[in-house]
């Protein structure tokens, strides 16, 4: 007679799942989404993430302040966001559980580290009894696991210290986690490795790891896993990219484009910071690099990279902005091709530095002295953010104008999946330097004039230092058109500043009209820019699928904007303008179109839900009351 092993059921397929990792800042929650998305994206999955932590270095332990989160929702379809709302959380300690349990979905599953429910720490966080033991969490499947005390047991073999060893407890997650939800082990396995070579702490984790995945195959907390199948996506090779990631190699791409070395003078600040430490990898492609010791000095770097022939950048997040501001005055006064990459965060001053927010587009459209408008574009997903640096490179390049690029923390730090493009399909993007006199002064004698404007972009010829006779005077002060001598005169100001304002006005011949997703005939119209696309996205599919009909515009040009923008919005009795400030466009497109646009404003630090935005669509149509954020007209949330 031979013993018989009880197997658990087969994983029980499902559609999606949105898993919501949090812990102390210290407990590797960031490390184990990343690992957890990577190899879901290695299996084949869509998703999204949604990266959530404290500003603070090494965050108060224990506490809800401290508490850093990593979201992400894994589909076998087509998705945009990381999820309304996780159907599991892992709580690691109960900071974490109180910080996050009101995100968690009516009847979703709890998984808690029950060797941090001590007294001290549900003292620390203001828990007057424990909650795994007084009720509160009735409405949840909760699953006590004693994650610490379990990766002690699976590294004392190892010779591991027990305090070092609670350091591998985030891998014990992870590997349960990836037992639950049918991941493939490999790409963990090797990660490891290649992270931590073969020391203690590579084995360590990897015993961890491992401990966590057979639990999950042994213990009766579980009755069976489950499995999301790989999703239907197009032909070709993908890579799981983030934002920041993605507007980096857009930027090397784009010098690549335009034959032209790349410049990046950048200081260091959140959430922008990973883009300098990217193109810092990428001199092999031309790319030149600084850390500068202050914001003003990056931008002075930058644009006199510009001046020399280069494309020029600069890198920062809000208050950086208000530092560049009297610099980018300067490229807009010399008409020189230059990029400020603006990584938005929520404000004012320090405000909240690793939280998002998209409530620069006052400072991008008007934090200049005087008449200085310049070309803004948007970037709104995380693989989008490639292409949004090649359009402003080639804006600037071809207008020869600063442009501002604007993405924001949600972006820069949110994952996806990318199909690589064809690189035959990228735009050429270089402009000619001028090498050749081409004004003749009234004795015939040739010159250069640095002022002299292309009839149809009423850009000024580019021309850098040593060209042989083309020596040329360019500052601050006013200029002559054409000539660029000194001019204070009034109607050669007037003229200067009327041209360099159809200049930027003139872009509009140049990028694409707007276009109308969903329904043309709908009552009302969903108008997006930036990160809002996700959630849009995702609340005009759902509402539609429901029997509403919505209309849907997005922004990636929000100076000068389409054309026809005008026109399209009009056609709609109403225009809903979801923003992550407080009405900012809704602003811009009243005044500019005459339209009663009415802002869905939030700014929590948070991206929107698809259900806040289905909410408010549903109260604009007249579906019950929803619980949507407040709508005005722009001037209050």
């Amino acid at each position: 007679m031979t013993d018989t092993v009880e197997r658990k059921p087969a994983a029980e397929t499902i559609t999606r799942v949105v898993v919501r990792f949090a812990g102390d800042s210290g407990d590797g929650m960031q490390l184990t989404g990343d690992r957890f998305t990577s190899s879901s994206a290695i299996f084949g999955n869509d998703l999204s993430t949604f990266p959530d932590f404290p500003a603070e270095i090494r965050a108060p332990a224990g506490t809800v302040n401290g508490v850093s989160s990593f979201q992400v929702q894994i589909s076998d379809h087509d998705i945009t966001t990381p999820g309304d709302a996780p159907g599991v959380l892992i709580a690691m300690n109960p900071a974490a559980l109180m910080a996050d349990i009101g995100r968690l979905e009516q009847g979703g599953l709890l998984i808690v580290n029950r060797d941090s429910f001590v007294q001290r720490d549900l003292d620390k966080v203001g828990y007057l009894t424990n909650p795994l033991e007084d009720g509160s969490l009735s409405n949840y499947r909760v699953v006590e696991v004693p994650m610490t005390s379990l990766t002690i047991q699976a590294t004392v073999p190892l010779g591991v210290k027990n305090r070092d060893a609670e350091r591998s407890k985030n891998f014990f997650a992870l590997g349960l986690i990836s037992w639950l939800f049918s991941r493939p082990r490999e790409p963990t396995w090797e990660w490891i490795a290649t992270k931590f070579g073969d020391g203690l702490i590579c084995a360590a984790n990897t015993a961890a790891f491992n401990a966590g995945y057979h639990f999950g195959e042994t213990t009766e907390l579980f009755d069976h896993a489950y499995q999301v199948e790989p999703a239907k996506m197009r032909a070709g090779e993908y890579t799981n990219i983030s934002g920041n990631i993605a507007l980096a190699w857009g930027l090397v791409a784009a010098g690549q484009l335009a034959k032209l070395p790349v410049f990046l003078g950048s200081y260091p600040i959140t959430p922008a910071s990973d883009i300098l430490h990217e193109l810092s990898k990428n001199k092999h492609f031309g790319v030149r690099t600084v850390q500068a010791e202050d914001e003003i000095a990056a931008a002075g770097m930058a644009l006199g990279a510009a001046f020399a022939g280069h494309l020029g950048m600069t890198t920062t997040s809000g208050p950086g902005v208000a530092l560049k501001s009297e610099t980018i005055s300067l490229a807009i006064s010399l008409e020189l091709p230059m990029l400020l990459i603006d990584i938005q965060r929520g404000g004012p001053s320090t405000g909240l530095p690793t939280k998002t927010e998209a409530a620069d587009l006052n400072i991008a459209m008007y934090g200049r002295h005087a008449e200085a408008p310049l070309p803004i574009v948007a970037a709104y997903s995380p693989s989008h953010c490639f292409h949004a640096a090649i359009e402003a490179a080639r804006i600037a390049l071809k207008y020869r104008t600063p442009v501002i690029l604007l993405s924001d923390g949600y972006i820069a730090n949110g994952s996806e999946p990318w199909l690589l493009p064809d690189v035959e399909s990228l735009p050429d993007i270089s402009v000619p330097f001028t090498t050749e006199l081409n004004h003749t002064a009234p004795d015939g004698t040739a010159e250069f004039w640095p002022y002299q404007r292309d009839p149809e972009t009423l850009a000024r010829p580019w021309a850098i230092p040593g060209t042989p006779d083309l020596m040329h005077r360019i500052g601050g002060l006013e200029k002559r058109d054409g000539s660029g001598d000194i001019d204070y005169t009034a109607e050669n100001h007037e003229r200067m500043v009327h041209l360099r304002a159809a200049k930027i006005a003139g872009i509009a011949k140049d990028i694409p009209p707007v276009e109308v997703v969903g329904d043309a005939d709908a009552d009302v119209c969903f108008l997006g820019w930036g990160s809002t696309w996700a959630a849009i996205d995702a609340a005009v599919q759902r509402s539609r699928r429901r029997g509403v009909k919505v209309a849907w515009v997005h922004l990636t040009h929000l100076n000068p904007l389409p054309s026809n923008l005008g026109e399209v919005l009009r056609a709609f009795p109403k225009v809903l303008v979801p923003e992550l400030n407080l009405g900012q466009l809704c602003r811009i497109v009243r005044a500019e179109f005459l339209i009663d646009a009415q802002s869905i404003s939030k700014v929590q630090g948070l991206p929107f839900t698809a259900r806040e935005l289905e909410d408010a669509l549903d109260a604009a149509v007249g579906i019950g009351l929803g619980s949507a954020p407040t709508t005005s007209n722009g001037a209050t949330s």
